[in-house]
């Protein structure tokens, strides 16, 4: 079942050494999804695969009953059960549908508690499957018959049933498993299955077969049904039982059926109540044959199945033949018996007498014997004996009014009406009247062949009875020719033409060569012929094209009246031209006489037939059938099975459409919900259908609106529960069941396993609930006035649009303005006018339609002017008054709702803002991913620049020199790389030749104390106890010692966990959850850089590419807008004091721009009209060198732009130049938009070897002097001006902060990303640092006997979040080799104040007047604290780390990055802090016991000398 690869071999030791077994990193790479350790073998494992099946994710194997028995589940959402017998040979198989397309989940276990349950898991559901339904067998048989091995037939409770759920399992044969077969079913059989019901005492003797265990002991008996019972009694050994049972008494046989000589009865084996077995036996009475079959008595009763004889002289029939004395028996043979020889009759004439003769067999009555001739109900006739086997009825008068009619004959003894002489084989005698049937003369004569004697008369047009022979042939009238269909054939023949009239021959063989269309003959059908009135020919082959009347000539010529044409149907072309494969396509062939003929058949590749057909003279329309392949078949029309009529007329057919998804996926249960289908193909369709398997009543036509949209109306739902789970969903596309090709392959696999399963599924919802705002029945308006509506909306699961809201007011719509997810504001602006005086406001949703209010159109004016006419003139001001204030209220209440809208407009603004704008960024961003090489493009800085930006992230006081070398000039070619470099990265140290011999060995003699524990901490702790060892002085330390020590990274993390040890100890007894805050000791900036060493794989591997496009992302989005170049403020971001307050209108331009030098195409380059010269040269710069580290960019001070504004006029672009405008005495920086450079412009940029010295960096220009986009607030003028002008200019740019919300929306989903890459465990595995550390600080916490969960959390929080992560997330360019901008750093401030918010156990005490850093992400912050604590439970839960699986990781860190550094002069500075504390280190040497004890003190005075020795002063002075 597994195929391991020859070539794979894993292990370690020598056996894999001597071998010297190189491997590849994707062999490495074996077991390692599924298996805690890699597969471990020596010799290689193959096997053959014993089944197979695409698309399998899951896999359980159990062992029953010798059988094993293979679950597996598959990517479409099915479980396949496998059963193997012990050669593992698949014996049978079974499938179900678990989920409906989604996948099942690798995960698979049986339920501990119970193995006949297995627990599998999809996307969205854990389901608890029974791992056999045995139950849906109801017999042995089907049970054993079904080859599975958990099922069995459990005998005494008759079922199929596991093996434990049936009662005494454990004895023999109470259970029958599959091995054993279906012989071994439990069955009875009875020995003597055929009783007479005559027969006295009789009783049934069963043998017991099959699996039934030993009934000896047991309550048995014999159960007949009714409730009727016998006693049983059990004979014979184990190995062969027998059962004896009494029948049932006489009077409880069952009744016999009217027709039947015999009843059959089931007998059941009951055994403790209840009915094991069942068998059938048969009780028999030989009596009732004679009155069953009356007219054959003697013959039924000797050939019965029973034992029965005929007993002749009592005309009987017995069961023993001793109950008659000339009894016949079954050995003789039954034609023994009396009876009639049958004899081929003349058809007899109606009202006609005759005498009829019936010869007898066996006849051994005496000619005494008197019988009667019967003939059915129509009366009895004499019968008179010719001879002893011969008898003659006399004269026989029979009558009919038919055309024909047979009547039987038998005969019957006359004094004993009831008994009949046999007559096996009916004989009987045709009765006819030449009166009746007979319309014409050629239908009259014609029946002479039947034997009918009938004669024609043309004087009264009948047909009658003919009383002598006629002596001239009778000759009819020429044949009359009504009808002839169809009109028209091919030129080829073989249409059927239906010729319909009279007189069309007397029998076949007249028309037979007779039938002509002008000289084409025409062959008549035997099979379709009608005597005298229809004849069916098959036209023959016609030179040309002619029309002409058909002629019949039958000894007369008959003509037509009607012509039938030849014609020549032509095909010109077919529509469509092309169709999915999967057939359906409705074509329609073009032509002309193309319903000529009487058969058509179109086929497709000359082998399968296009269906459904109809036509007109023009077209033919018809289905294509599926097929295989894609390809272009040839189309052939055939008329009448001829040769085709259509030449180069081709079909294509095309790949399937694809439907790749549908959206939205829910529905209200009134359906009319438009579902859009996305997908590709859908040009091939003609129509569309959409049905929901068990929910929808009907199906829904859809619209296709191009190759890649359908949209579908959701069915009404009928029998649902709300919250039930989706319903699969069916697609037909051109009347074809939509399947995927999945779903196909694995149908063709398998057929039998095909599971129908739907690739989509919709959920059904209860439909909206609505009221109006106040929930009032009636809203009363005034006719003229403008009308806004406010309708409330219940929440829902539906997510509508607001496209999917109609609401009306009568029959007159309501425009929506504002849809939220609470309220619907509409408003008309015409007037409401009608005559009747209620209008109904109806919101609709798809097919839901609900009324919620009802419009009173009001007569307030009416009621005004009644109160005038009954109110006094006093009262009249007073109503004035009332009327004023009343309309007043309802300009403000109009006025309010008008802000209202307004508020609702301005955050609708908001959202298409933020839904624009994510677009515009995802597919920037998509661009973006899709360019990065992801071994190249994210520019990750090599390790020991990580780790020197990293632990002295600003120059030391040993470093002033910047760690970048003097620039370089930069050549014409792009790329000359600036080399970074840093003292303490590997190269030669720089000390003179005279002094090298005694310095390297002092710095090893000191390294070698180093490595002493007790020295170091001695004199860690001793530089730490001095005053003036500052902060900085403290973390310049700790990163130096992590240097020298980087190759003993086991030493550094016991050094650090022993000073951790002494720092909780401290912190223990003040504040505990201060711990870790700062970085104000040697030991906290150990513990900082300790992190980033051990979780710089991490970071690289899973967090760098988030974090990198989160940073691409906030660039980007920047960019979208105006900046202003000098102050740094953007209209996008993320920092209020970064915000452009200014509503400054920018247009984006396209340019084309070429490189010179770069050796790269022109690029297409977007920036604003409103950038200036540096920033377009900035864009430019990151369009080119997208792949390039920033390190090795050209600045752009160094590259010049020129803009071709005409084939003859170029410009050197600048941000300051002659052109430039002033504005209150500052100058403007030249921008696109001043120069009026158009959409599409060509520009050039180019390396400049003279630098523009005239202007420095633009952002360190004097505001004084220069402005960009906005000048500076002069606060003098400001107080000239106007209080109200003054508050506006205030108040107004608040208004911006919500482009706040609009950039954090756009960014949401990068930021979401890079925490959960932070706080995610991959592969259930978290970095082995956090995992180790996080233990350790649990350990002291416990030791110290601190219980508080706040505290161990803020503990982790400090170790790794906030001195870590925090620090990457502010500093990316210790990761990367990018430019950080000032305005990126900003943003990534509010970004980190984020996660620092997240991982707190403080509540956000936040209001009007918090600052917006915090209030920008306080909605996420609860969801991100979950992620944190989730984080932190998860690695509490895995397994503890060992001491020796830490070591040999550090180890492997150790050797990972070996001879990286230069330890030397990290070992020369820390001697530096050595030297100038050097009494306080002796001193606290000398106090320490330990250190004292070896002598560690004059260690480190040997030192002191070899370093000093008056040499170092002179190398320092040198």
């Amino acid at each position: 079942m597994v195929t391991v690869l020859d070539s794979v071999v894993q292990g370690t030791g020598p056996a894999c050494e001597k071998r010297n077994i190189q491997l590849q990193p994707e062999q490495l790479d074996c077991g390692a999804a599924h298996l805690q350790h890699p597969l471990a073998i020596v010799n290689p494992v193959t096997a053959t695969p014993i089944f197979t099946y695409s698309g399998l994710t899951a896999v359980a194997v159990a062992s029953v009953n010798n059988y094993t028995v293979v679950f597996l589940g598959t990517a479409s959402g099915g479980l396949l059960k496998i059963n193997l017998d012990s050669t593992m040979k698949v014996i049978s198989r079974r499938s179900i549908s678990v989920a409906y397309g989604e996948p099942v989940h690798p995960i698979m276990q049986f339920d501990p508690s119970d193995s006949t349950y297995l627990y599998l898991m999809t996307s969205y559901q854990m389901t608890r499957v029974k791992v056999a339904a045995c139950s849906q067998y109801s017999t042995c048989r089907e049970c054993l018959a079904a080859a599975d091995a958990y099922c069995g037939w459990c005998t005494m409770e008759t079922r199929c049933s596991l093996q434990h759920e049936c009662t005494n399992f454990t004895g023999t044969n109470f259970w029958a498993s599959v091995s054993e077969g279906v012989e071994q079913c439990p069955s009875m059989t009875i020995l003597e299955p055929e009783i007479n019901i005559d027969k006295e005492n009789p009783a049934l003797i069963i043998q017991i077969n099959g699996t039934i265990p030993n009934l000896n002991g047991t309550n048995i008996s014999c159960d007949y049904g009714n409730n009727i019972h016998t006693v049983a009694r059990v004979a014979g050994d184990y190995v062969n039982q027998f059962i004896y049972c009494s029948l049932l008494p006489r009077e409880k046989y069952p009744a016999f059926p009217d027709d039947q000589d015999h009843v059959v009865v089931e007998a059941s084996l009951r055994v403790n109540n209840k009915n094991i077995i069942r068998a059938n036996f048969t009780i028999y009475d030989c009596k009732r044959i004679v009155t069953i079959y009356p007219r054959r008595a003697c013959t039924s009763c000797l050939s019965a199945r029973w034992k029965c004889h005929w007993c002749p002289s009592a005309y009987s029939c017995v069961s023993n033949h001793s109950q008659c004395e000339d009894a016949l028996w079954m050995e003789q043979k039954k034609m023994d018996c009396p009876r009639i020889v049958p004899a081929p009759l003349e058809p007899m004439p109606t009202g006609v007498s005759r005498n009829i003769m019936i010869s007898l067999a066996n006849a051994t009555f005496p000619k005494e014997t008197a019988l009667e001739c019967h003939f059915g109900t129509d009366g009895t006739f004499e019968a008179r004996w010719v001879n002893s086997s011969a008898v003659e009825c006399v004269h026989v008068l029979l009558h009919t009014s038919e055309k024909s009619h047979r009547f039987p004959v038998n005969l019957q003894l006359k004094d004993k009406p009831d008994r009949f002489i046999d007559s096996p084989e009916m004989m009987t005698v045709e009765v006819y009247n030449c009166a009746t049937g007979s319309a014409d003369c050629s239908q009259c004569l014609g029946r002479e062949d039947l034997g009918h004697r009938c004669l024609w008369s043309e004087g009264s047009s009948s047909c009658r009875l003919q009383t002598e022979p006629p002596q001239l042939p009778e000759a009819c009238p020429a044949p009359e020719i009504r009808k002839i269909e169809p009109l028209r054939g091919p030129l080829e023949g073989g249409t059927l033409l239906t010729i319909r009239g009279r007189n069309l021959g007397r029998r076949f063989s007249d028309v037979v060569g007779a039938v002509r269309v002008g000289a084409v003959p025409c062959a008549p059908l035997p099979h379709r012929y009608v005597v005298s009135e229809t004849v069916v020919c098959q036209t023959g082959e016609a030179p040309e094209a002619f029309s002409d009347v058909v002629t019949v000539n039958v000894s007369r010529e008959g003509r037509s009246r009607e012509r039938f044409s030849y014609v020549l149907p032509v095909v010109q072309s077919i529509t469509p031209l092309n169709g999915p494969k999967a057939g359906g396509t409705r074509v329609t062939i073009r032509g002309s006489r193309l319903d000529v003929g009487s058969e058509l058949r179109v086929l497709i590749n000359s082998s399968k037939q296009c269906t459904d057909l109809s036509r007109s003279d023009s077209t033919i329309t018809c289905t294509m059938p599926a097929v295989e392949l894609t390809s272009a078949v040839p189309v052939c029309v055939q008329f009448e099975n001829k040769s085709c009529a259509s030449h180069n007329i081709t079909f294509k057919y095309e790949k399937n459409p694809v439907i790749s998804d549908i959206s939205p996926k829910k529905s209200q249960i009134s359906g009319g919900r438009i579902i859009t289908l996305e997908g590709r193909g859908f040009g091939l369709v003609q129509n569309v259908s959409m049905a929901v398997r068990g929910i929808g009543r009907e199906h829904t036509r859809c619209k296709v609106h191009s190759d890649t949209a359908i949209t579908c109306p959701s069915p009404a739902a009928s029998n649902v529960t709300v919250g039930t789970k989706p319903a699969p969903v069916d697609f037909y596309l051109n009347g074809r069941l939509y399947t995927d090709e999945r779903s196909a392959l694995d149908q063709e696999l398998y057929p039998e396993e095909a599971l129908p399963i739907s690739k989509f599924s919709l959920g059904y919802y209860a439909d909206p609930q609505f009221s109006t705002a106040k929930k009032e029945k009636w809203i009363k308006h005034h006719p003229g006035e403008p009308l806004t509506l406010v309708i409330h909306k219940e929440p829902d699961s539906l997510g509508l649009e607001s496209n999917e809201y109609q609401v009306k007011i009568g029959l007159i719509s309501c425009e929506i303005q504002i849809v939220s997810d609470k309220v619907i504001h509409c408003s008309i602006n015409e007037s409401l006018s009608s005559s009747e005086r209620q209008l109904p406001v109806t919101i609709q949703v798809g097919k839901f339609n609900y009324t919620i209010a009802m419009l009173h159109l009001g007569g307030g004016e009416t009621a005004i002017i009644v109160s005038i006419v009954i109110c006094s003139i006093l009262l009249v001001l007073s109503v004035v008054a009332l009327f004023v204030f009343c309309t007043k209220s309802r300009r403000a209440e109009r006025y309010w709702q008008k802000t209202l809208l307004q508020m609702e407009e301005m955050e609708s603004q908001i959202r298409e803002e933020i839904r624009k704008g994510f677009a515009e960024l995802q597919t920037d961003m998509t661009d973006l991913t899709k360019e990065l090489n992801r071994s190249q493009g994210i520019p990750f800085l090599e390790y020991k620049h990580f780790v020197t930006r990293t632990f002295f992230p600003k120059c030391s006081s040993l470093y002033e020199e910047c760690y970048i070398l003097p620039s370089q000039q930069l050549s014409s070619q792009l790329g000359s790389q600036v080399q970074e470099t840093h003292p303490l990265l590997v190269g030669e140290w720089k000390i003179p030749e005279n002094c090298r011999p005694n310095m390297e060995e002092g710095i090893s003699l000191f390294s070698t104390l180093l490595n002493n524990k007790h020295f170091l901490i001695v004199f860690v702790h001793a530089l730490e106890q001095q005053k003036d060892f500052a902060v900085r002085d403290r973390c310049n330390l700790a990163s130096l010692l992590t240097i020298a020590l980087h190759g003993k990274l086991e030493y550094y993390t016991s050094i650090m966990k022993d000073l951790l040890v002494d720092l909780i100890d401290a912190s223990a007894s003040k504040n505990p959850k201060l711990m870790l805050r700062r970085t104000e000791s040697v030991v906290e900036k150990m513990l900082t850089n300790w992190m980033s060493i051990c979780m710089y794989s991490y970071l690289r591997e899973t967090v760098g590419e988030p974090f990198f496009l989160l940073i691409c992302a906030i660039k980007q989005q920047i960019n979208k807008g105006s900046i202003d170049a000098i102050t740094g403020k953007a209209r996008y971001t993320l920092n209020e004091e970064w915000l452009l307050r200014e509503n400054i209108e920018a247009k984006p331009r396209n340019l084309n721009v070429s490189f010179q030098g770069c050796g790269m195409d022109s690029l297409s380059v977007r920036a604003m009209d409103t950038d200036t010269l540096s920033q377009v040269k900035e864009k430019i710069l990151e369009a080119f060198c997208k792949n390039v580290p920033y390190s090795q960019w050209p600045r752009v001070e160094d590259v010049d732009l020129e803009w071709f504004a005409t084939s003859t006029d170029s410009y050197i672009l600048r941000d300051l130049d002659d052109t430039s405008v002033v504005e209150d005495g500052r100058k403007k920086l030249n921008t696109l938009a001043h120069y009026k450079i158009p959409e599409g412009a060509s520009l050039a940029m180019s390396l400049t070897d003279k630098k523009d010295t005239t202007l420095s960096r633009v952002k360190d220009l004097d505001t004084e002097k220069y402005f960009h986009l906005v000048l500076p607030t002069d606060e003098s003028v400001e107080h000239k001006k106007s209080h109200r002008q003054s508050h506006r200019k205030k108040v107004l740019p608040e208004i911006y902060l919500t482009r706040l919300l609009s950039t954090k929306g756009t960014l949401q989903k990068f930021l979401d990303d890079l925490f959960k890459a932070i706080l995610s465990i991959r592969d259930d595995k978290p970095p082995v640092a956090v995992k180790y550390f996080f233990d350790f600080l649990e350990e002291q916490a416990e030791k110290r006997g601190i219980t508080d969960p706040d505290t161990l959390h803020i503990w982790k929080t400090n170790s790794l979040p906030l001195r870590f992560w925090v620090n990457i997330l502010k500093n990316p360019q210790f990761v990367f080799d990018i430019d950080k901008t000032d305005h990126i750093d900003a943003c990534l401030s509010v970004i980190a104040q984020a996660f620092i918010d997240a991982c707190s156990l403080s509540d956000l005490q936040l209001g009007k007047d918090s600052p917006t850093n915090k209030l920008l992400y306080a909605k996420e912050i609860p969801e991100y604290r979950k992620i944190v604590q989730r984080y932190y439970k998860q690695i509490h839960d895995m397994p503890p780390l060992s001491e020796q699986e830490m070591n040999a990781h550090l180890a492997e860190e150790s050797r990972k990055y070996r001879n990286e550094f230069n330890t030397n002069v990290a070992m020369a500075e820390i001697y530096k802090y050595a030297k100038r504390y050097r009494p306080q280190i002796v001193a606290a040497l000398d106090a320490n016991p330990t250190t004292k004890r070896t002598q560690l003190q004059h260690k480190f005075e040997q030192v002191i000398a070899l370093m000093e020795d008056n040499i170092y002063e002179s190398c320092s002075e040198a």
